[in-house]
């Protein structure tokens, strides 16, 4: 399926993940998902992100404060994950279009700052120590 993943900091893409696997190797983890929106689209994010320190990512609207680490959004069909539509992959990327930086709550609401957003390409890895090895 076609989904829109978000990273802390980075631009959102699409991306063909399938599978329970696939799934959990882009958030990083166990998988949970929110609905936000009445729009047949939810957010797939790492259950555990915050007792595993993940960074902040983005806001969401509707009482769901902020998710932690990295998430996709994917359609909703009648009883499970789906390809989001063209519309909806458009609507989304939009709405997650800046990074934001967390500064920090106004009761359960979070207080951020929009940030301009880095291209995947753009984001230097950390070497691993095999690397630094050669």
């Amino acid at each position: 399926m076609n989904v829109l993943v978000v990273e802390p900091g980075i631009l959102p893409y699409e991306k063909e993940i399938n599978g329970l696997k696939e799934m959990q190797a882009v958030v990083g983890g166990t998988i949970t998902a929110i609905y936000p929106w009445e729009d047949t689209a939810a957010i797939v994010c790492n259950d555990e992100a915050l007792l595993l320190g993940m960074p902040f990512n983005r806001s969401v609207e509707g009482g769901y404060g902020g998710v932690f680490g990295p998430f996709f959004v994917c359609g909703l069909g009648e009883e499970d994950f789906c390809a989001l539509t063209p519309e909806q992959m458009k609507t989304y990327k939009d709405r997650f279009h800046q990074a934001e930086l967390l500064v920090g709550f106004r009761g359960e609401e979070p207080v951020t700052w929009k940030i301009p957003a880095r291209a995947r390409e753009q984001v230097r890895r950390k070497p691993r120590s095999q690397d630094l090895e050669r």
